[in-house]
């Protein structure tokens, strides 16, 4: 509901646009005092001063699409910079994506000096909330409405490249659930442009798939997965939105994309979670599959958005992804 319309008078329009002004204010103060904890400073979409955080936004298809940005404390015009894409799960948004109290991506940042940036997804509301990608076979609007979604990132990587001193060969993806999906759909358009990608809870699920080079790929999942089940199928709540591809299938169809050894190598096992590394591949790529055995549909070592079971704090999905990113 637009709060102004249920108001009749003038005056009180007025009273509401000074407490929107007010508000307003208080979020500028706070995204400068606490950066990384969710509030990011509105700018022009060719607006990005220094390190810091930015809301922006980019026309591409006719709509206005909302991203934000990222820059570390470290960033230097003079030395190129890694730029890692995050993608938001299905129903969620930029911010939950970028709030370091669910997934620790700003600290990351911070700590191994890249830039990141945080989409949003296709959504019916003005806020951008409830938001969707066009990831193939899932999922929402963004689906049904065959969205652009692949042409909305090369849009922001070229703005961003115009305006920061980005390392053109070290740009990444992850995601979690349908933006993990996501991510498999531009490993499979834009392995030209991105190096490696991530997939937490969330499979291959799309369309087509004729990636035209090999690219890293690294799987995270939860055996318990409620939703995105592990072997495949639509999953609790799920049975409207698509029946998933299983996390097998996902890692068979890029490790035969990739001309990957078939047998993989344990890297990494302790208790409740292990990874599984397919390798030597063709172009010293890798493909690797990291399982916990608990946690269901979340972010391991993140905190959920909506609550209900904890995550598996077997391993840390984000330190786990940039380890990998950082090696290729």
């Amino acid at each position: 509901m637009d709060m102004k319309s249920s108001f009749g008078s003038s005056d009180s329009t007025a009273v509401m646009s000074n407490f929107t002004g007010l508000a307003a204010s208080l979020l500028i103060c706070l995204a400068t005092a606490l950066p990384g904890l969710g509030f990011a400073r509105d700018a022009a979409p060719d607006e990005i001063t220094g390190p810091g955080d930015y809301s922006l936004s980019i026309v591409h298809g006719g709509v206005t699409r909302l991203y934000r940005v990222h820059v570390p404390s470290a960033y230097s015009p003079s030395r190129p910079m890694p730029l890692v894409f995050s993608f938001h799960g299905g129903g969620g948004n930029m911010d939950y994506q970028a709030n370091d109290r669910y997934y620790g991506q700003i600290s990351k940042s911070e700590q191994a000096s890249y830039v990141a940036v945080f989409p949003n997804g296709v959504s019916k509301l003005r806020s951008g909330k409830f938001a969707t990608w066009n990831a193939g076979h899932c999922c929402g609007s963004a689906r049904d409405e065959n969205v652009d979604d692949v042409g909305f990132v090369r849009a922001i990587i070229k703005s961003l490249s115009d305006r920061l001193n980005i390392d053109q060969k070290r740009i990444f993806a992850d995601g979690i659930s349908n933006g993990g999906m996501m991510a498999y759909r531009l490993a499979c358009e834009m392995p030209d442009v991105f190096r490696a990608i991530a997939s937490v809870a969330g499979t291959d699920n799309t369309k087509t798939c004729t990636p035209k080079a090999p690219i890293s790929i690294l799987h995270i999942h939860a055996r318990n997965d409620e939703l995105e089940l592990f072997d495949g199928g639509a999953g609790r709540k799920s049975s409207k939105v698509t029946s998933f591809v299983s996390v097998p299938d996902s890692i068979s169809k890029w490790s035969q994309f990739n001309g990957c050894a078939a047998k993989p190598k344990r890297v990494f096992e302790n208790s409740g979670a292990y990874c599984d590394a397919y390798s030597p591949c063709r172009g010293d790529v890798e493909v690797r599959l990291c399982v916990t055995e608990s946690g269901g549909h979340s972010w391991p070592g993140g905190r959920k958005i909506r609550g209900g079971a904890p995550g598996s704090t077997a391993l840390s999905a984000t330190d786990v992804i940039w380890d990998f990113f950082s090696s290729r």
